[in-house]
């Protein structure tokens, strides 16, 4: 079996699903102005990527060096290290505030009050998770044993905000309707065992000895595959909060 559960920085940006343009489309449609877009939480800019098509700045922002360093660069992008709750002092007059599968680790309290700091007149806000991947019938089963039921003890508890959409967060602002969306990818064997990789029950489950585990379900997983190269479909759906912050 390739070790597939050692992944880092790297393979952070190299496995995880990119945004869907419908995404990017729906944020500039709520956003008035297109100057300045801040990505708090930004990995190694998956979603910072995209809005810097649009926007004539963008700045993201993570706590690890190390996602910094193996994030995207753009023209249009400045990256810093740095928390959610205590913002470049620098930073005013953003348009475009966006969380991406980052919110369940925030101090909400902190971060909204560094939100309003940094926001200019008429921002948004947009905290975006995906949820659990939606695999073809082929493994359907198997991939959700594995999630719940098997890696699912070393999952963090925040996870569950995450799962549920982050429906049960506090959110102070003026809420904007959002339409269903999802990201829609075809994944060959690799890279679904790639992005899994990435995932921290995974880390987690590694840490404490569970080769076992992870080995088997590589094996279960490549079973019901069929050829590796042959590629599947796999759904994320996208859940936001998205508000209007004045």
């Amino acid at each position: 079996m390739p070790n597939w559960f050692a992944s880092g920085g790297a393979d952070y940006a190299r496995y995880r699903p990119e945004y869907p343009a419908v995404l990017l489309d729906y944020l500039l449609s709520i956003t008035p102005e297109h100057h300045h877009a801040l990505d708090v939480g930004c990995g190694t800019g998956q979603l910072t990527t995209l809005l810097a098509s649009a926007f004539d700045k963008v700045t993201g922002i993570d706590p690890s060096q190390t996602q910094i360093d193996n994030a995207t660069s753009h023209a249009r992008i400045t990256y810093l290290q740095g928390p959610a709750e205590q913002l470049a002092q620098a930073l005013r007059d953003i348009n475009l505030i966006t969380v991406a599968q980052a919110a369940h680790w925030f101090d909400l309290p902190a971060f909204y009050r560094e939100v309003r700091r940094v926001a200019a007149p008429n921002a948004v806000i947009a905290i975006i998770s995906y949820g659990v991947l939606n695999p073809d019938e082929t493994l359907r089963a198997r991939v959700r044993q594995f999630y719940y039921d098997e890696i699912g003890p070393y999952w963090p508890p925040e996870r569950q905000r995450v799962d549920n959409g982050y429906a049960d967060i506090a959110f102070p602002f003026t809420e904007i309707p959002v339409p269903e969306m999802a990201i829609r990818l075809q994944w060959d064997l690799d890279a679904l065992m790639g992005y899994l990789s990435t995932w921290s029950a995974v880390k987690r489950a590694r840490d404490a000895g569970q080769e076992g585990l992870l080995t088997r379900f590589y094996d279960d997983v490549r079973d019901l595959w069929g050829d590796p190269v042959q590629t599947r479909t796999f759904i994320w759906p996208i859940n936001i909060r998205a508000g209007k912050i004045g």
